[in-house]
């Protein structure tokens, strides 16, 4: 007997041996078959309204016990049936997915197909799989599987005859492929104004073209790239595009819109750090924490102003509510500066097309809630005083080492809060998400701002690097590799060169974040080098409108700073002093009537001052001086990445018809009768003086015939004829672009 149960039992276990596998092997392939074909579906299709948090209908899709349990309207799914599922028969009509913007979104055959036999085959469902719309890309949405959130490749340039410079190699490989050959070089007229528009902001003048012009040396353009970046003048101009990512202004806004003491002292940090090539992960977290470092002083101080640039109301409808209105502010500032992203869409809710979960943006909130988001005494300008910061400076730091909770609000509502939420970093870089830890025990602040930057510039973050490298391309190009510098999102377009985009970013990083080398890089390549003429210009135009492919360089306009730069630098009026406090430019009566507080409220600074350069004119976020603000100067109140660029007949009038623009073309005009005696120099002096070239015939047999009409026979009108004839030179497109 006992042989027989020793037998029946060996049989048994011999059995399972045979089956479980099987068994084992189907619950595989089940669940195979769900991730490839309805659980795909249901994810791509339905959880952008039908995922867990706050589901449309109630009725939650990204689980199983949320399938049967069914929504508002009852159940949605009858195992084994497919026929009485009302999901799938508002599938097939259509009903569902809605459509959206008036557009039908009908699922393809293929997918309903795939809805119904898993349906009919009892709609199985793997254990404990949730879907998470986050998970991966659809056509609606981002997921943690976008291109800006994988590690940078380490791809090495392509081998292409010929070619040496790494971002060549990219590029011309890309066009070989696709058949384009690049534009010819630039004439070094040409380039030089180009490279020092760039990397200064300012003209060349006379003589440094016709040095580089004339130097045979093999590195002629190379000692030009040096002598520029060396110039104190760099840190000027690279300032000029980080204060419009920063939103940096000196006044509050809202009504009164009262001074920012000491915002200058800012901007003048930032110059400095551009100048001394101060590591780009150094740079974010003095900004970010200057003043939680172990070796902290009042430079590192005067770095957390970036995050009192914002607006401030002092005097709210809602001082609850405002303190809520200032995180969005500090989060928006730090997650579109660093990281080319629109976190702040997620306060309400889940990101509508990116992977930030509205816990994300409460994470990433909490770094700042130690600080006096909520301090709304007037005297401090909602910030801290000079006492807690330890320095007179317009800066930033907690309020002490302990911050109070932070929830996340049910649709941003301050009275509906939701679960706490702790500091940490956010999930869309799953690799490095996590709660930041607490402070140790003799800590003045929480530290969690240090933990912020530290993980934004983690070196396995790819964000930042990626985001920076774009920004810098767009310096020089006009355009980034990245269109959108601000959002390398979902709704952001992708890179054309996104192997070109990882390689610079793997780079800087290795090479310690120092952003000089990398501007060196991009400027001596050919790419760069470039004419923006081609010879296939019409074909190529038609094919390639954007230039995406770089098969050329691309014209830029001025913007309005380097435009009022180039203008007192030709006029011989430029001051070149570096930093200091912000000088007011004279603006007219008109314009100041829109102020709400009149009677002395702006008084221009002496003529004297107003001579330096557009950087430090004091910027008034409620009265922008206007001819800036015609030559699209930025917005104030938001991190602004890219400018826009217009075209208007307002420009050309601005420049013909301002008085500030009439009395440099006198200045200038007076530079051009004392170098020479008579009409023929003069008219080579004025075109060497404001487009860096001598005139052509035409232009001269033009230039003469003006200014002898200007003059109508009176002597007395010699200089103001030549001043007119210095305006028109301000006013031509050689001179307001970048070719």
């Amino acid at each position: 007997m006992g042989k027989h149960v020793r037998i029946r039992a060996a049989s048994a276990a011999a059995a399972l041996m045979v089956v479980l596998p099987l068994c084992l092997a189907a619950g595989r392939a089940a669940a195979a078959d769900f991730e490839t074909g309805a659980g795909d579906v249901l994810l791509r299709r339905c959880l952008e309204c039908h995922g867990a948090s706050d589901p449309s209908g109630g009725l939650d899709l990204s689980r199983a016990d949320g399938l049967l349990a069914g929504g508002d309207s009852g159940a949605v799914v009858a195992p084994g049936d497919p026929a009485a599922s009302p999901l799938l028969a508002r599938v097939i009509a259509g009903e569902m997915p809605p459509a959206k913007n008036g557009v039908a979104r009908s699922l393809p055959d293929a997918e309903i197909a795939a809805l119904r036999d898993w349906i009919a085959a009892g709609a199985g469902w793997p254990e404990g799989r949730h879907l998470d719309p986050f998970e991966r890309t659809t056509d609606s949405r981002g997921g943690r599987d976008w291109w800006a959130f994988e590690p940078l490749r380490a791809t090495l340039p392509p081998t292409v005859a010929g070619v040496s410079h790494p971002i060549d190699a990219f590029v011309r490989d890309r066009l070989a492929r696709e058949g384009i050959a690049p534009a010819p070089p630039a004439d070094r007229r040409t380039l030089l104004r180009r490279l020092a528009f760039d990397l200064v902001g300012l003209p060349p003048t006379a003589d440094e073209l016709d040095a580089f012009v004339a130097d045979p040396a093999p590195d002629a353009y190379e000692k030009q790239v040096d002598r520029l970046l060396a110039s104190p003048h760099f840190g000027e101009r690279q300032a000029r595009h980080w204060l419009d990512v920063a939103r940096f202004a000196e006044t509050n806004g809202y009504e009164r819109d009262a001074e920012k003491p000491h915002a200058w002292r800012y901007r003048d940090w930032v110059v400095k750090a551009f100048n001394d090539d101060m590591p780009f992960d150094r740079f974010v977290l003095e900004q970010l924490a200057g003043d939680e470092l172990p070796d902290r002083s009042e430079a590192t101080a005067i770095a957390t102003g970036f995050l009192r640039l914002g607006t401030w109301d002092d005097e709210p409808n809602d001082a609850e509510d405002y303190q809520y209105d200032r995180l969005e502010d500090l989060v928006n500032v730090t997650s579109t500066a660093f990281l080319g992203l629109t976190v702040k869409c997620a306060r309400c809710h889940d990101h509508k097309f990116d992977a930030i979960t509205q816990a994300d943006y409460y994470r990433l909130a909490a770094a700042f809630w130690p600080g006096p988001v909520h301090n709304g005494r007037a005297k401090a300008l909602g910030g801290p005083s000079a006492e807690q910061i330890g320095f007179d400076v317009l800066g930033w730091t907690d309020l002490g080492p302990e911050a109070p909770p932070i929830h996340a609000l049910k649709k941003g509502d301050r009275h509906r809060p939701l679960a706490e939420v702790k500091a940490g970093a956010p999930s869309f870089v799953g690799t490095l998400a996590g709660d930041f830890p607490p402070p140790p025990a003799d800590s003045r602040t929480t530290l969690r701002r240090t933990h912020l930057a530290r993980w934004i510039t983690h070196p396995t973050n790819p964000l930042t690097p990626r985001v920076i490298v774009n920004r810098l391309w767009q310096h020089h190009f006009g355009n980034g590799l990245c269109r959108n510098p601000d959002n390398v999102g979902f709704n952001g377009p992708r890179p054309e060169y996104r192997d070109l985009l990882d390689a610079l970013a793997a780079d800087l990083v290795a090479g310690g974040w120092k952003l000089k080398a990398l501007h060196r890089l991009i400027v001596t390549s050919a790419t760069y080098r470039q004419a923006s003429i081609h010879p296939d210009m019409e074909a190529l135009a038609d094919r390639d409108p954007g230039n995406a492919l770089l098969w050329r360089a691309d014209r830029r306009r001025l913007d309005a700073e380097s435009l009022r730069d180039a203008i007192l630098a030709v006029s011989g009026d430029l001051d070149p002093r570096l930093g200091g406090p912000s000088f007011k430019a004279p603006i007219d009566g008109e314009a100041l009537e829109g102020l709400s507080m009149k009677g002395g409220a702006y008084q221009p600074s002496p003529p004297e001052e107003c001579r330096r350069r557009s950087l430090y004119m004091f910027t008034k976020r409620g009265l922008i001086v206007p001819l800036m603000t015609t030559f699209d100067q930025c917005d104030t109140t938001v991190p602004t990445g890219k400018r826009d660029v217009s075209i208007v007949a307002l420009q050309a009038l601005s420049l013909l018809n301002n008085g500030w623009v009439r009395g440099e073309a006198d200045a200038c005009a007076g530079l051009v009768l004392a170098a020479a005696a008579e009409a023929g120099p003069r008219v080579d002096d004025a075109w060497q003086r404001v487009l860096g070239r001598l005139p052509s015939a035409e232009e001269k047999e033009a230039a003469l015939a003006y200014v002898t009409t200007q003059m109508a026979g009176e002597a007395a009108r010699e200089r103001l004829a030549w001043a007119s004839m210095c305006q028109v030179l301000f006013n031509t497109n050689e001179f307001l672009s970048i070719d």
